[in-house]
């Protein structure tokens, strides 16, 4: 009995620890992004754009620079519809709120928006547990129609997503797949049936 407990546990603690990740694709939940100035921007409003996220630490030297790498894609690839957003949220020991998020715009010159969020809501977008390593930056790609189409961090996330020359070749694929087809609408009857009608 005491083996079969212990092998029950085992199981159960296994499965907390190495869920896999939802499948991709998958639709992009709604966020909601905090901005230094104290305006809200909805992660929805950029449909229709293929959409970088990059969830972030302040103090991480490897979040700022992936942050100065999407600068110089947002200016690039940005009249071709892409939209770069970071949001940083709190380290161990660390804050993330407006005036610290607004010196790094300032100090890294970035040019697209960026914003802060807490733990929670960052975790909840992600899907992560709270026994999953946290990896940082994690990176999210949207594509046009707000489908989650690649992920950097969890289970199956893909690590080559923080490295330029992978992620302008993942970036041109979405980029070209052109904007959501809208949804069917009905036939306009021809001038001719509407005379026949009643």
């Amino acid at each position: 009995m005491r083996k079969f407990i212990s092998i029950i546990l085992a199981l159960l603690s296994s499965s907390s620890l190495g869920m896999p990740s939802a499948p991709l694709p998958r639709r992009s939940p709604e966020f909601t992004i905090q901005q230094p100035s104290g305006k809200q921007i909805l992660l929805s409003s950029f449909k229709g754009k293929v959409v970088m996220i990059e969830f972030l630490f302040l103090k991480s030297m490897k979040c700022l620079n992936l942050a100065t790498t999407m600068n110089k894609l947002n200016a690039e690839l940005g009249p071709r519809g892409f939209q770069a957003v970071a949001i940083a949220f709190p380290a161990p020991n660390s804050d993330a709120n407006g005036p610290l998020v607004s010196d790094m715009v300032d100090y890294l010159k970035l040019s697209y928006p960026v914003g802060y969020a807490n733990k929670e809501n960052v975790d909840q977008y992600l899907g992560r547990s709270p026994r999953e390593m946290l990896r940082i930056p994690q990176v999210v790609l949207v594509d046009r129609a707000g489908m989650i189409r690649a992920v950097s961090g969890g289970h199956d996330g893909n690590l080559k997503l923080e490295d330029e020359g992978y992620l302008r070749t993942v970036l041109e694929g979405l980029l070209k797949e052109g904007p959501p087809a809208d949804a069917p609408t009905k036939p306009t009857p021809s001038p001719k049936a509407r005379k026949t009608q009643p």
